[in-house]
């Protein structure tokens, strides 16, 4: 193979990313870049469904429990340690696997970042107050009026997220959407992008089942020491806000679980909206067998 492939593996939670990652790392003599933007945290792990001891072992991984919820790790840090990383795989490497659900991370290494103008600092600070004093859904609604699109496919939970595209929209006068990428960046690698996916009724019910799972693997416990640090950002998290407001005997804890369920259903929903914007990726059934993905990439970077 005289070109370098980045294989990138996109779906919705649950879906069976990492055990496709996995097979396709061993197959293919390659090491797996994640690109979960909270299965960076080490303190995150059962909430994250980062992968376990065993997975870790079966092949090579970069970016899992690297940083600590108290760093202060952008996607732009992400993108520069990345492609450090692959520059440096693909000395001795052909291929190597990407995989996580965060679309803005997998974009920052497939396609690269956006560039936005500056804008006065002082909307920033004035949007923060709005937050504190009347609560993330005054921002949401915002955002809706002034950029409909993206409020469409934003992580609506993450309240840095809406205030970036708040602070571009007010600074400019024009939508946040209007100033992303309309062509990819030159990489010196080709991509290739593979997408799982399922009917909608399998995937809330794999979902669904996930979440019991974690509570299971005792995610109340993992929570209950993060308490002190639910302030910070990475835990503004599914899965972790939920129990915080348990813990603040705010919800009964079924209910927080339900919570859970839900908004890791509307999290899913977003993700295949952000990730079937590309029109080239392989798209595969959930269920479909490993061995007939591998030919069909093999297939492509063939042909």
């Amino acid at each position: 193979m005289s070109e370098k492939y980045l294989i990138s593996i996109v779906g919705p939670t649950a879906i069976g990313k990492t055990s496709l990652s996995i097979t396709l790392a061993q197959h293919f003599n390659a090491e797996i870049i994640s690109a979960d933007s909270r299965q960076f945290f080490k303190e995150m792990q059962i909430g994250t469904a980062a992968p376990n001891s065993s997975e870790l072992k079966a092949a090579k991984h970069h970016f899992i429990h690297h940083k600590s919820v108290e760093d202060d790790y952008s996607v732009g840090a992400f993108e520069k340690d990345a492609i450090q990383t692959l520059t440096k795989l693909f000395l001795n490497r052909d291929v190597v696997i990407m995989v996580g659900g965060s679309g803005l991370y997998v974009d920052a290494v497939t396609c690269g970042l956006d560039e936005f103008p500056k804008v006065d600092k002082n909307i920033r600070i004035s949007l923060n107050a709005q937050l504190i004093a009347n609560g993330i859904e005054t921002l949401q609604s915002q955002l809706k009026h002034l950029d409909e699109e993206t409020y469409n496919k934003i992580a609506l939970n993450n309240p840095q997220r809406i205030i970036r595209a708040l602070e571009i929209c007010i600074g400019t006068g024009k939508p946040y959407s209007s100033f992303l990428k309309k062509s990819k960046i030159k990489r010196n690698f080709k991509v290739l992008t593979v997408g799982l996916t399922a009917d909608r009724e399998i995937i809330y019910e794999r979902i669904n089942k996930r979440v019991d799972i974690m509570i299971e693997q005792g995610l109340l416990e993992e929570v209950k020491t993060l308490k002190p640090k639910a302030h910070l950002n990475a835990l503004n998290t599914v899965g972790y806000k939920e129990l915080f407001n348990y813990l603040e005997k705010e919800w009964t804890l079924d209910f927080a679980v339900s919570e859970i369920k839900k908004n890791s259903r509307r999290f899913a929903k977003r993700q295949l909206t952000w990730f079937k914007r590309r029109e080239e990726t392989l798209w595969f059934n959930y269920d479909t067998k490993h061995e007939t993905i591998i030919s069909e990439i093999e297939s492509t970077i063939k042909a």
